[in-house]
């Protein structure tokens, strides 16, 4: 038997798929809590155990992905906050990070500090289109330099001055990787190069830097960050479905929501991004989550006048139960059309913000009306009734009053056997086993 084994370990949850790779189709799969407090290859063992279980393989190959430990705290310093700095903080979410800080300008003592406060994994340094301004980002990089500056950085600024900020940075003993300008020109975005040093930085020193694991066998093992993986299976999916797609994903502490547009000129004309538009894209909703985050949804529908004022504060004290307990489970129907009701709200404004803009950054908004396919995703969709996650999804579609332009013709789905971040972490080795999976799953 052909197989390969892809794990995600999750904050709470390690979960584990078998996936044939001539075939392109899930063998088994299982789950173990995430092992945080003592070793994540207790839980990530535990997992893969259980999903090999009576398969009689052996030596079969790994692909893991984590967001565990707060998976990648991503901070972006650029040249000016509606250009460089916008168009490093979408390529950072597409890299799969949780983008903690935005600076932009000159580096003060001031703004070092906050820096430090946010706690950042890994800085991106950007700054100037190539042949453009280049003094504010020499201005940065010499700040880090001089501030002993130990959090890897990757350099994607303006290629003029690359290479001397570099070896700027080298001898400062700061750990720096280079990519290419994500802004080489107004209006154009170029992520490619930079999530792929995010990447490498992430594996190379932030997954054993967070200490999840005593020896060094979890770092060799990691191959994205979680969202990074899911993004790429979204981007897989989207190609063998020849147009546009979006996923919504409704967690416990966030809601992240990822689309792939087709390229048109919908952005050429005079009130084009000068940022650029980044036609893969993730946004997080740090405040909309079924668990840590359910006193956000709240709030948030409420402000979108989603909600009565009486079930604005019942669902409030279901909220805030459910925030005191992230490990809540439901124990009757009533629970679970609660918790059905925080989804579709989670996902409702969430999807707002994400066509909008607001979440992208983008003044135009995200144009959604050719969309397709609409994936749903987490584990509240996964474990519902079918038409619990129908009634979540059909909420998304029906949102006529958002004031974002609703999909002409989607078809909802859910991702119920977890396969867009197994899809993504077999899409660079194995492509065609990728696609099957993903088509047999979830283009249905």
């Amino acid at each position: 038997m052909n197989v390969a084994v892809c794990a995600d370990v999750g904050s709470t949850y390690t979960k584990a798929a078998v996936v044939d790779l001539d075939g392109g189709r899930l063998v088994a799969a299982a789950s173990a809590p995430t092992t945080v407090g003592t070793d994540v290859l207790h839980g990530l063992d535990a997992a893969v155990g259980a999903a090999t279980a009576g398969l009689g393989v052996t030596d079969v190959p790994w692909y893991v992905c984590s967001s565990a430990g707060g998976g990648l705290r991503l901070a972006v310093i650029g040249y000016e906050p509606l250009v460089t700095a916008q168009a490093g903080r979408r390529v950072g979410l597409s890299a799969g990070a949780n983008v903690v800080h935005v600076a932009a300008g000159r580096l003060g003592a001031a703004e070092l500090t906050a820096l430090r406060v946010a706690r950042p994994d890994v800085v991106l340094l950007v700054g100037g289109t190539d042949g453009g301004d280049a003094d504010t980002l020499t201005h940065n990089a010499t700040r880090l330099a001089k501030a002993r500056w130990r959090v890897p950085v990757v350099l994607a600024g303006n290629a003029d001055v690359r290479a001397d900020l570099r070896d700027l940075l080298t001898a400062a003993k700061v750990p720096v990787t280079v990519a290419d300008n994500v802004l080489p020109r107004i209006g154009v975005l170029a992520p490619a190069s930079a999530r792929a040093a995010i990447r490498e930085v992430f594996l190379r020193h932030v997954i054993g830097g967070k200490r999840l694991s005593r020896g060094t066998r979890f770092a060799r093992l990691v191959r994205a960050a979680t969202p990074d993986a899911v993004l790429t299976g979204v981007e897989v999916l989207a190609d063998a479905l020849g147009g546009d797609l979006a996923v919504v994903d409704v967690g416990g502490a966030t809601t992240d929501v990822y689309s792939v547009l087709t390229p048109d000129e919908r952005n050429s004309g005079p009130g084009r991004e000068v940022a650029g538009t980044l036609w893969r894209a993730r946004t997080v909703e740090g405040d909309l989550g079924m668990r840590w985050s359910a006193p956000g949804v709240v709030r948030a529908a409420a402000e979108e006048r989603l909600l009565t004022p009486a079930e604005q504060d019942d669902l409030a004290a279901a909220a805030a139960v459910r925030a005191a307990d992230p490990g809540f489970l439901p124990a009757d129907d009533t629970d679970r059309a609660v918790d059905a009701r925080i989804a579709a709200l989670a996902a409702t404004v969430a999807l707002r913000r994400h066509a909008r803009g607001a979440a992208t950054g983008e003044r135009t908004g995200r144009d959604l009306r050719d969309v397709r396919l609409l994936v749903g995703s987490g584990g509240v969709l996964r474990h519902a009734a079918p038409t619990d996650a129908a009634g979540v999804l059909g909420a998304v579609l029906g949102d006529h009053a958002g004031g974002w332009p609703l999909p002409r013709a989607a078809r909802p789905v859910v991702d119920v056997d977890y396969v867009l971040a197994a899809g993504g972490l077999l899409a660079v080795d194995h492509p065609t086993a990728a696609r099957a999976l993903l088509r047999h799953h979830l283009d249905r």
